[in-house]
């Protein structure tokens, strides 16, 4: 392939980079930022574009930009901007905090990525509140939000993971509410399971009050080979791609169910309730529930409900279309035939980080063959 200029690509930008060990210490920075790139080390990429841009104070600016550009991109994933534009989670969370937070309270906040629920916890009338973020160019860019909108007295944000936090170092002292939304499409694959029992044992007072407080989790059998076509391939112009099959996925990933032609033929199960107060051990149930169609079921969708706070809830349910939340995809590795009113029985597992729904161990299922 020939890399061509465009407007906005200048031909500065397509010229080589001198290798590491170059004269110019500007220029080593930039190859050394480019090894990191390749190599996906995406922060150290980001601190060493950042510090060619500070060495090159007579250069071009744009062409340093782009650069940091890159490793942010990649250390910032887009649904970050879908989520902060998200209103129903974002009013939700708003009334949800109001109703917990009072004055003096000391307020945790597990994954602040811009800081929204940090700031609304300050405005609740929260007396410190302490946020804390995985990734340095997100919490850097959450404390000039909270500075920018006058906050700096009260929220702290702190660089890091939560299980990085010392009371009396990072927390003055046990806090008395936490608030996070470190949830995926189905609820776990954030690690908000172990982040939060590890706040509750070290971080938090005895009463302390966890928000949100309760999460259910719904699967439901559908029929769709479009769902079905993206883990899994045959033949493609003739040619057996079966090995590739290897490679699919085994566990659910995200997207959006309305987005592909499928029919739904089960009603939606509720295979777990997680208490966020309470510890959550790792579990695998069976279920057994009627189709309501004859079909092949080719995945299993799986959406939430949260309970944030008395008569607060928010859900990524597929007929809630306005929120940023995907729903999350198991395909099957054969469809199962499924027959109305024939009983279906299946088993539903999660480890508290991933969650994975498969054929029950006394009730056989017809594979369709």
């Amino acid at each position: 392939m020939t890399l061509t200029a465009t407007e906005d690509t200048p031909l500065d930008l397509l010229a080589p980079r001198r290798p590491a060990g170059s004269a110019d210490p500007c220029q080593t920075l930039l190859a050394l930022g480019e090894e990191a790139m390749a190599q996906r080390q995406y922060e150290r990429a980001y601190d060493l574009f950042s510090a060619a841009a500070r060495c090159d104070t007579a250069g071009d600016g744009e062409r340093y930009r782009r650069e940091i550009n890159r490793a942010v991109r990649a250390l910032v994933p887009r649904w970050h901007f879908g989520m902060m534009n998200d209103t129903e989670r974002n009013q939700a969370y708003a009334k949800a905090i109001q109703q917990v937070v009072g004055d003096g309270q000391l307020v945790l906040d597990i994954g602040t990525g811009g800081g929204l629920l940090a700031l609304l916890a300050a405005r609740s009338g929260a007396q410190r509140v302490v946020t804390v973020e995985a990734v340095d160019v997100v919490s850097a860019t959450a404390r000039e939000i909270v500075r920018q909108n006058g906050y700096e007295d009260v929220v702290n944000v702190v660089s890091g993971l939560s299980t990085g936090l010392r009371v009396g170092v990072d927390l003055p002292r046990r806090a008395d509410v936490l608030v996070t939304e470190i949830f995926d499409c189905a609820l776990l694959g954030e690690f908000a399971v172990p982040a939060l029992q590890h706040a509750r044992r070290e971080l938090l007072t005895p009463d302390a009050t966890v928000l949100p407080r309760s999460g259910r989790l719904f699967a439901q059998f559908v029929e769709s080979p479009e769902l079905h076509s993206l883990n899994h391939v045959g033949e493609v112009e003739g040619f057996d791609f079966s090995p590739f099959a290897s490679l699919t996925s085994l566990e659910y990933f995200s997207t959006t169910l309305t987005n592909y032609r499928y029919r739904p033929l089960t009603d939606p199960v509720e295979i777990f309730h997680f208490d966020f107060a309470q510890d959550i051990e790792p579990t695998s149930r069976q279920f057994e529930t009627a189709p309501l169609e004859n079909g092949a079921a080719h995945a299993v969708v799986m959406w939430f409900e949260l309970d944030l706070a008395e008569g607060i809830t928010l859900s990524n349910s597929p007929s809630d279309t306005g929120s940023h939340w995907k729903q999350a995809i198991q395909t099957l590795p054969e469809p199962w035939r499924l027959k109305k009113d024939s009983p279906l029985g299946f088993r539903a597992a999660h480890d508290g980080t991933r969650v994975l729904v498969g054929p029950a161990s006394k009730v056989p299922h017809t594979q369709v063959r």
